[in-house]
């Protein structure tokens, strides 16, 4: 079996990165040999990353009472670590929000980047991934045209997710569907989403082939 960790971050019913997530679930289900979760950034309720997590690694040591808060962040941190390290692929159903991801996956990157655990430094200072042995695929939505040379250094969204998934983590990229340009040119939408859909099956079929090996 192959462990799928699919990363849902977005809470629109009718979001167009929301039908891609659908649609590859829905795809997935037909694959022997694939064992799925989702992890659903925005039902998980993840509270900021910051010093309440850091108090709260002090407490949970000196065996003190942690505050509500300060549990919640230490819950969120394992439990995003845990599906993590657990996943053999990790697949993110995202949009574009206001040039970058949503803040409640912004959470679980916060939570799951760290020294010693997704990366480390060797003795002359340079980062070294940790997780060569995983694999990912993106699928991501967008609204607008990014993908042109004068747009596309304002995406910061996918750009982001490659950068810290497969540049720092150091996993490997499977495959990338990008869903844009449906709200810049509404007489095509439905055939833009359709197409887009239609190669969220293809990329839910290479994910197979890595299931059957």
């Amino acid at each position: 079996m192959t462990n799928v960790l699919v990363v849902k971050a977005n809470n629109r019913p009718d979001g167009v990165s929301t039908k891609m997530y659908e649609t590859f679930m829905a795809e997935a289900a037909k694959v022997e040999g694939l064992n799925i979760t989702t992890f659903d950034v925005f039902e998980e309720n993840l509270p900021y990353f910051g010093q309440e997590l850091f108090n709260a690694f002090g407490k949970a040591q000196a065996g003190e009472e942690l505050s509500e808060i300060q549990a919640a962040s230490l819950a969120a941190f394992n439990k995003s670590r845990e599906a993590l390290s657990a996943a053999e692929v990790v697949v993110f159903a995202f949009p574009l929000w206001n040039l970058t991801i949503p803040a409640a996956l912004q959470s679980f990157i916060d939570y799951t980047y760290g020294a010693g655990y997704s990366f480390k430094y060797d003795e002359n200072g340079n980062l070294v991934s940790l997780m060569n042995d995983k694999k990912y695929i993106v699928l991501s939505a967008r609204g607008g045209i990014y993908s042109t040379p004068e747009t596309a250094p304002m995406e910061m969204a996918a750009t982001y997710v490659h950068n810290v998934i497969g540049g720092v983590y150091g996993m490997e990229k499977l495959e990338e569907v990008v869903i844009e340009g449906h709200n810049a040119d509404p007489a095509n939408a439905d055939a833009i989403i359709t197409a887009g859909l239609e190669k969220v099956q293809a990329a839910v079929q290479k994910l197979a082939q890595i299931a059957v090996k």
